[in-house]
């Protein structure tokens, strides 16, 4: 494949998971595989259940319940911790979590993680948190905010996912929406140099009961310490066994338009995520995985599910991630599976930041949250010699719907397979099958959200949905397929502008306007004038040094006649410092079309 930048090699293909999964299932290709996860639903998810060694207290008795793909019923009859499959079958010594904090760099063991979570399980009991109660995390990804995930979980309780990066206000609706007990926290973020509050930020937004890590805020009454509060020793307790659908998780859509979408994640959605992470990322026992994310996005407890359930050690960094000291990081601690978000590539390419850093042991990188810029990608792969596996997916999937693998070539910014155990189809504007168009997901699968806490969830993801071959559930993306079978991710149906007509995706004007000289991100939005008439396409840029608006408009225009359609005007070009963004690094475009039409 000429556009390829990486071919798998035959080593790479022996070790690989899907190689071991077809040969265990007797199938002579990754389609054929893909093929039977979609038409033996129940066969396919037994068998991830037996390799990921999930632990029941009563088994199931049928793997897909009901035929009903709105409610499927999974592991019907099941009880389940999914805590315990996280200890169940890795040596007790083997690395759990690498973490660099303070200057220095950790390991903690699955034994000492699990002696850890049980000790918060136990304060969550000792606290008189029942079963089902709710408790909120509100901090960056650290050692003690996994051990409160973990713990929770374990006790039977239920997490509330709530970023770090959010102001008081964004606080306050989530609490407001899942009305928690509790809440853990910590004091400061200490983040490239600033001190950024944390506490303040939970007192300012009404939080309940709070459990505070660090020692650098004055705590409210009825406020206490994480060292008091998990100082039992009390570790005889195991974690508490609930239905498969008991909830584990409540996590927030992104929130770029209105209240965001509350969406609970039960005992079985972590099964998804490991699953991605073992078969798409190609996830091993005794592997490290690193991706900066948070708590606050579903990449959080996906890091901790993926890598943990497939007996791999994940890694934590207590600073920002575009620093050349996360990149060293990355070399130091081994990591083999580095997830990144494009910003953060970008950012890596313009200053020069994996100059000189050894990713000799970096076997698959991964990318998630927008789209993708294919020259930094390129560049990327070329750098570390290993794959972008590009996944996409949502927080009522899960995990993802569409991504790549280590058994094909890996062509920047583009996918090459529906994940397992899921298929899609993209129709166009009428409804009909197309190569360009919304895609939409054959469901039922193991992960897929089926109520919302604040929401109709018929309405917003089975209502009005065309009538197709098999029952179709809404997701919300534009996809192109290319003419060799690969897919283009072409961004939100909300972020598609209509341009003299022509129907255009943001993501694409952006792929063609990011490569001209003088920028290093771009979002493209439409707006209409003020005295009515067609809307006119307006880019923000980030600059790249000293440059003039009017010039990069005249760059644009240039490429986009070139490249795109010489009929798609630029009205204007407006230099922004950074682009808006979501817990989970989306770009807010709604944001900036509001900052358009208040001028």
């Amino acid at each position: 494949m000429v556009d390829a930048a990486w071919i798998p090699d035959d080593d790479v293909i022996a070790h690989a998971n899907l190689t071991a999964l077809m040969r265990r299932r007797d199938v002579p290709d990754l389609s054929s595989l893909h093929r039977w996860s979609t038409e033996h639903r129940a066969d396919f998810w037994a068998t991830v259940i037996d390799e990921l060694g999930i632990v029941f207290d009563r088994p199931p008795e049928r793997i897909l319940g009901s035929d009903d793909p709105e409610h499927p019923g999974w592991l019907a009859g099941a009880r389940m911790n999914i805590v315990s499959s996280v200890f169940a079958a890795v040596p007790p010594d083997a690395p759990a979590v690498l973490l660099r904090r303070h200057g220095r760099t950790e390991t903690v063991t699955y034994r000492q993680l699990e002696v850890s979570v049980a000790r918060f399980a136990a304060a969550f009991a000792a606290a008189g948190w029942q079963p089902g109660d709710r408790v909120a995390i509100a901090m960056e990804m650290n050692l003690e905010s996994v051990v409160a995930y973990l713990g929770i979980v374990a006790a039977g309780g239920v997490v509330v996912s709530i970023a770090d990066s959010f102001a008081p206000e964004e606080i306050r609706t989530r609490l407001d929406i899942t009305d928690p007990v509790a809440i853990v926290t910590q004091d400061v973020v200490h983040r490239a140099g600033r001190i950024l509050p944390m506490y303040d930020k939970i007192v300012a937004a009404d939080a309940p009961a709070a459990i505070v890590v660090g020692s650098e805020a004055r705590l409210r009454s009825g406020d206490v310490r994480w060292d008091t509060a998990t100082a039992g020793t009390d570790l005889a307790a195991a974690p508490v066994m609930r239905e498969p659908a008991a909830h584990t998780n409540v996590l927030f859509s992104s929130g770029t338009t209105g209240v965001p979408k509350a969406i609970p994640w039960t005992q079985t959605t972590p099964i998804k995520a490991a699953m991605d992470g073992r078969y798409h990322q190609d996830i091993h026992p005794g592997d490290v995985v690193a991706w900066p994310t948070n708590l606050g996005w579903m990449m959080g407890p996906w890091l901790i599910y993926a890598s943990l359930l497939n007996g791999a050690a994940f890694a934590l960094y207590d600073d920002a991630p575009t620093t050349r000291g996360f990149c060293e990081f990355v070399a130091e601690s081994g990591v083999t599976m580095l997830g990144v978000v494009p910003s953060i590539v970008t950012a890596w390419r313009a200053n020069g930041t994996l100059d000189e850093v050894d990713l000799s042991r970096v076997r698959v990188l991964s990318s998630t949250g927008e789209a993708s810029n294919p020259d930094d990608y390129r560049w990327l792969m070329e750098r570390a010699a290993a794959p972008v596996i590009e996944y996409c997916g949502g927080t009522e999937i899960g995990g993802g719907y569409i991504s790549g693998t280590v058994l094909e070539p890996a062509v920047p910014s583009t996918f090459t397979t529906p994940t397992l155990g899921l298929d899609i189809r993209i129709l166009d504007d009428a409804g009909r099958p197309a190569d360009e168009g919304e895609v939409f997901l054959v469901p039922p699968s193991i992960g897929m959200s089926t109520e919302l806490l604040n929401g109709d969830h018929h309405g917003v993801y089975f209502a009005g949905v065309p009538v197709a071959d098999v029952p179709l559930r809404r997701h919300g993306d534009r996809m192109r397929r290319l003419p060799d079978g690969r897919y283009r991710a072409e961004g939100r149906i909300d972020d598609t502008m209509n341009l003299g007509g022509i129907k255009v995706s943001s993501a694409e004007i952006e792929r063609v306007v990011s490569a001209v000289d003088g920028v290093t991100e771009t979002a493209a939005v439409a707006v209409a004038p003020r005295g009515g008439g067609p809307d006119q396409l307006v880019v923000f840029a980030v600059p790249d040094g000293d440059v003039d608006p009017d010039v990069l408009r005249a760059r644009m225009q240039q490429a986009i006649r070139r490249d795109l359609n010489p009929l798609f005007k630029v009205g204007a070009v407006h230099l922004i410092d950074t682009l808006p963004r979501t817990a989970s690094h989306k770009v807010m475009r709604r944001v900036l079309r509001d900052r358009l039409s208040s001028r």
